[in-house]
């Protein structure tokens, strides 16, 4: 019994000695996003902008790594912006579309919507979302997992949008999967944060404004 429990002690340390980034990288992602959801602080932008960019560029410090090898450089703007201007043109029609959804115009009706005001607050906010997706996770988790680093961050994305109208949660398993491999043949995080600036505020102009 000794010897196993000696032998399975190693099995752990060596686990954690091989993994310790990815360990590191995973469960702070999952406790900013837990406590992002029970301890917001101020405006959705202001909360967003702490939990999910100023406390996971702390955590690549820690770990001695460089916060722009995590999607934050321009990356291969060749390969992305063709992903941007293709989402943007298909998009288009169907945000219209989706927005005559009575559940979803519901849902995203703002009293008194201010574009100018809605969308400078969103673009902080997206600017850090993106990044513990499409940044910190994604580029966290590359050297180890490939290309499977892709589906790793898709799953917590999908998960975040739990609550919200059901068609759309399980449009991010699909969006979730998108943003995530033009983010990796990009090698940044900047189209899946400009494609889902273009969907979010859009959208919220069509429901509210047309």
């Amino acid at each position: 019994m000794i010897k196993l429990i000696k032998q399975e002690l190693r099995e752990i340390a060596s686990f954690f000695r091989s993994n310790y980034r990815e360990i590191v990288i995973i469960s702070f992602a999952a406790l900013f996003l837990i406590i992002a959801g029970y301890h917001p602080i101020g405006p959705p932008w202001i909360s967003s902008l702490i939990y999910f960019a100023v406390l996971p560029i702390l955590i690549i410090i820690i770990l001695r790594r460089n916060p722009l090898d995590f999607g934050l450089r321009l990356g291969n703007f060749k390969v992305w912006s063709f992903y941007v201007v293709a989402t943007i043109l298909v998009a288009l029609p169907i945000l219209y579309i989706a927005s005559r959804s009575s559940n979803l115009a519901h849902y995203y009706t703002v009293p008194q919507f201010d574009v100018v005001k809605y969308s400078l607050g969103t673009i902080v906010y997206l600017l850090a979302w993106e990044f513990i997706f499409r940044g910190f996770l994604l580029f966290g988790l590359k050297e180890k997992f490939k290309e499977g680093s892709i589906l790793v961050q898709m799953v917590p994305f999908v998960l975040v949008h739990l609550g919200k109208p059901e068609i759309e949660t399980i449009s991010t398993i699909l969006t979730g999967l998108y943003f995530g491999y033009v983010s990796y043949r990009g090698n940044s995080y900047w189209p899946a944060f400009i494609i889902h600036l273009f969907i979010n505020v859009p959208f919220l102009i069509f429901v509210n404004m047309l």
